[in-house]
C-alpha cells in the first residue's frame, strides 16, 4: 500500500516563519518534560549530554552545551542536589571532577511514555511520506543543524 500523501500548502512556506516555529515547539516540549521532572530545560539537556557523551569533566559539558563553565557549575550543583549526578574525583586531573549522572535508569522509565507517545505521533506522520521524500527531509534536517552549530560557533565568537 503507497504512503499516504499530505496535502501541500496552497503557498509555499516561510522557510523563516517554519524554523522558528520548530524551534519554539522544540524547546517549548524540553521545557514541558524538565518541568515534569523537577528542573530546568538546561539541566535536563545537560543530563541528556551526559547521557549521550557518558560521564563528563565540567568544562566538558561547557564544551558540549556552549553553556559557560559558571553556569555549568551552577547547573551540576542543582542536579547534584535533585540526585541526578554526583561529583567524582578526576583520576587525570585533580583540579577537577567528574560529572556522572545517578539513578539513569529510574529517570529514563520516567521519561519513556512522553517520548514513545512523541515517537508514535511522529510515525505518524513520516508515513504520509515515501522513502525519497523522507530522504529529502533527513537531508533538510542534517544541513539545519550543521548551519545552527556554524551559525552558534560564529556568535559565540563575536564581540559585544
Amino acid at each position: 500500500m503507497p504512503a499516504k500523501k499530505s496535502t501541500p500548502p496552497a503557498t509555499a512556506p516561510r522557510p523563516d516563519l517554519m524554523g522558528r516555529e520548530l524551534s519554539d515547539a522544540v524547546i517549548f516540549f524540553h521545557e514541558a518534560v524538565a518541568a515534569h521532572l523537577g528542573m530546568s530545560a538546561a539541566e535536563w539537556k545537560c543530563l541528556g549530554l551526559l547521557d549521550q557523551h557518558g560521564p563528563s569533566t565540567a568544562s566538558r559539558l561547557a564544551e558540549l552545551s556552549g553553556f559557560t563553565t559558571g553556569a555549568i557549575t551552577g547547573i551540576v550543583d542543582r542536579l547534584e542536589g535533585a540526585g541526578y549526578v554526583r561529583r567524582e574525583a578526576n583520576p587525570n586531573d585533580r583540579r577537577s571532577v567528574i560529572v556522572q549522572p545517578v539513578h539513569v535508569k529510574e529517570l529514563k522509565e520516567t521519561v519513556l511514555p512522553i517520548f514513545q507517545s512523541l515517537g508514535r505521533a511522529m510515525g505518524e506522520i513520516t508515513g504520509h511520506y515515501n522513502g525519497r521524500e523522507l530522504i529529502a527531509i533527513a537531508k533538510f534536517f542534517r544541513e539545519t543543524i550543521d548551519v545552527l552549530r556554524a551559525e552558534t560557533v560564529k556568535l559565540k565568537q563575536r564581540k559585544r
